[in-house]
């Protein structure tokens, strides 16, 4: 699990690629101070485990799914990456509760400034995602944890303190180009438990007779 709270920016050193499967190479300094085979550290928001390391750099692998859902597949050789180790159990809870599970890429819309802030709107890939984005609310862009300025039906906004554009990729962030999003995870555990009862028989996997629906907020007073 991560917070959303950058530790430095690395670079991405090699690539190797085979099909949609890849290894990366990347180059890091802090991230590498206490680093071990099996450490999970988020690249870009992307949940990655180290398979080896040496002096100046760590090596981890990208399965076919994080290559169809995330933006690591675009990433040239040279390009600078958000770095994040998983969170100490004594550490700070500085952002929010972070899987670096990608639910959607996000092409960025329009970047303004607004006096010391710059204002980033975002297009999620899925539409459907947008459902679990509000305003004041937490996400997750390129592994920074964020809050929510506003949405609408086909984007949403983030409000960008200058700390945080020095000292992650979003500084090289323009219109056109795509981030990883990941959503509060509050929110899709919340919608599921509530829409779906928990049947033995079918594994959870349908509606139950219990799921709450606008009939039966209707049928039993709250409507």
């Amino acid at each position: 699990m991560f917070t959303g709270m950058i530790e430095e920016v690395g670079m991405l050193r090699r690539v190797e690629r085979k099909g949609q499967a890849m290894v990366l190479s990347i180059a890091a300094s802090r991230i590498l101070e206490d680093i071990h085979p099996g450490d999970s550290i988020s690249v870009n928001g992307v949940c990655l485990t180290v398979i080896a390391f040496d002096e100046g750099s760590f090596t981890v692998d990208v399965m076919p799914e994080t290559f169809r859902r995330s933006t690591l597949k675009e990433l040239p050789i040279g390009a600078r990456v958000n770095l994040e180790r998983a969170m100490p159990a004594q550490g700070r809870f500085g952002g929010h509760i972070v899987q670096g599970h990608v639910d959607s890429t996000g092409v960025v819309e329009s970047r303004q400034q607004e006096d010391n802030a710059v204002v980033f709107r975002i297009v999620p890939a899925d539409p459907a995602v947008l459902r679990y984005i509000l305003p004041k609310g937490s996400i997750a862009v390129d592994g920074i944890s964020l809050t929510v300025v506003d949405v609408s039906d086909t984007s949403f906004s983030v409000s960008i303190i200058p700390h945080t554009l020095e000292q992650t990729v979003l500084a090289e962030r323009r219109p056109g180009q795509r981030v990883n999003l990941e959503t509060d995870i509050i929110g899709k555990y919340m919608e599921r438990l509530l829409c779906f009862r928990l049947n033995p028989d079918a594994g959870g996997t349908s509606p139950g007779k219990g799921a709450l629906t606008a009939e039966f907020l209707a049928e039993h007073g709250f409507m």
